[in-house]
């Protein structure tokens, strides 16, 4: 029975799908904006000589900068007008979350509905216009200080002229995709700025993958490992999309109320608290906050301090200080986003207002209660699944050296996307469904 069901659930969604016309502009609309970002990863910013930065981007590759070149499609270590990528952004758009929780006039501004997420939004892409000018100088600054053993700069002519150059470029940039997320989002399917960041990670996969089985030709890795790694892989694909869909359902009833001749109400429904509230913005987050002290050392090429070589040196991948920072950054970020997005209070006085109560548990400040509590508990195990997806590869990584980065936090983002984008699609079809029945209603009803 429920194979057959299935069978005409997929029939009846295909059948949607050829003639959802609007879904379809969506689709290439979506694809057209991917391919235009990958172009963009390969237009270099100007004044950078690409053969000595590969050289030298070569020999920190195997670190963190490789795993942010991941994120950045590769356009890092290509040095191209996108090597910001969207961090930027996202590190803007927790912040004024952060802003909301702290500042009482930033959460007014959260609680005046729509208009107030329109100011919020606007002040995120101010942040986000900052953040990417302090970085891009960052970058320009460390670009000039790149060389070979032989002394052959990777600036063919460094100076005042290159660093404002190369901020324009890269702020201009970080712009381009916030916008061009933006236009996914709305014109398109699914989350603009995480399919920005998939479509990067994804598209470093062949490559990451052919040079596991280069190492596995060369003997350099067993056979045995890599098909581990790659049983492993799914594993973990199957474990993170088990989790994702984990969800702690509340029961909540409704009380019957009289109306006339009429009975309303009396139902019970539930509420849904998903297992990891957070999703990926933990480990993106934590992540970025290792890189900074990181990066800086790497761009330095060893002419930095003293002691800013010995915090590189700790916070190598498998370092214990490394993955112990990440995870307590990992935790910690999943219990504030937890808070962000869920507020116990406010859920408790919804359902209060509407007569919901969780039965056993007095509605108003118990229930508030109640809510918080399951969900800390929810929290605990979420980032403790986050931190041993995430840390499991690290330490892979430092075991094997695998060039083989698409773990850990790469593939919580890939699944979630796609987990996010199919769900998007399928509403797409439920909503056309829905469209063409009522048609068909109203052009009976006129025949009649």
């Amino acid at each position: 029975m429920a194979s057959a069901a299935e069978q005409m659930a997929s029939s009846m969604s295909f059948g949607a799908f050829s003639k959802a016309t609007e879904l379809k502009k969506r689709l290439w609309f979506t694809l057209f904006a991917l391919i235009v970002y990958r172009i963009g990863t390969y237009i270099p910013i100007p004044g950078v000589d690409p053969n000595v930065l590969a050289d030298v981007f070569a020999q920190n590759s195997g670190g963190v900068l490789g795993m942010f070149d991941v994120f950045a499609g590769g356009a890092l270590g290509r040095m191209t007008i996108f090597a910001l990528n969207i961090m930027p952004y996202i590190s803007a758009s927790i912040i004024m979350q952060l802003m909301t929780s702290i500042s009482p006039q930033m959460a007014q501004l959260k609680k005046e509905g729509e208009q107030g997420r329109k100011k919020i939004n606007q002040y995120t892409r101010y942040g986000t216009v900052f953040l990417a000018a302090l970085q891009g100088y960052g970058i320009a600054v460390g670009l000039e200080g790149m060389s070979l053993s032989s002394g052959q700069s990777a600036v063919i002519d460094p100076g005042l002229y290159f660093r404002i150059t190369t901020v324009i470029t890269l702020v201009g940039g970080t712009v381009f995709l916030m916008w061009l997320g933006e236009q996914i989002t709305a014109r398109g399917v699914g989350n603009g700025i995480s399919l920005i960041i998939f479509s990067g990670i994804v598209a470093a996969l062949p490559g990451a993958l052919v040079g596991t089985l280069e190492l596995g030709r060369t003997g350099a890795l067993s056979t045995l490992i890599i098909l581990f790694l790659l049983i492993l892989s799914v594993a973990v694909i199957a474990f993170i999309v088990f989790v994702e869909r984990a969800q702690r359902r509340v029961l909540v009833q409704y009380p019957k109320r009289q109306r006339g001749n009429k009975t309303y109400g009396g139902q019970n429904s539930h509420l849904p608290l998903k297992l990891n509230t957070a999703g990926v913005i933990p480990p993106i987050f934590a992540s970025s906050l290792l890189l900074m002290p990181i990066t800086v050392a790497g761009f330095s090429a060893g002419s930095g301090p003293e002691w800013l070589t010995t915090i590189t040196t700790l916070l190598g991948h498998g370092q214990p200080l490394y993955m112990l920072l990440y995870v307590v950054g990992i935790v910690f970020f999943c219990f504030f986003y937890t808070a962000v997005v869920f507020n116990p209070d406010d859920t408790a006085d919804n359902l209060k207002k509407h007569g919901g109560f969780v039965p056993g548990i007095r509605p108003g400040k118990r229930t508030s209660e109640y809510l918080d509590y399951v969900l800390t508990r929810l929290t605990v195990v979420g980032a403790a699944y986050l931190s041993l997806v995430c840390i499991l590869p690290e330490i892979l990584v430092s075991q094997w050296s695998v060039p083989f980065y698409f773990g850990g936090t790469s593939l919580l983002i890939v699944v979630s996307v796609t987990m996010d984008t199919v769900a998007q699609i399928q509403s797409h079809l439920l909503a056309h469904q829905y469209e063409g029945l009522i048609k068909k209603s109203k052009l009976g009803g006129r025949r009649k």
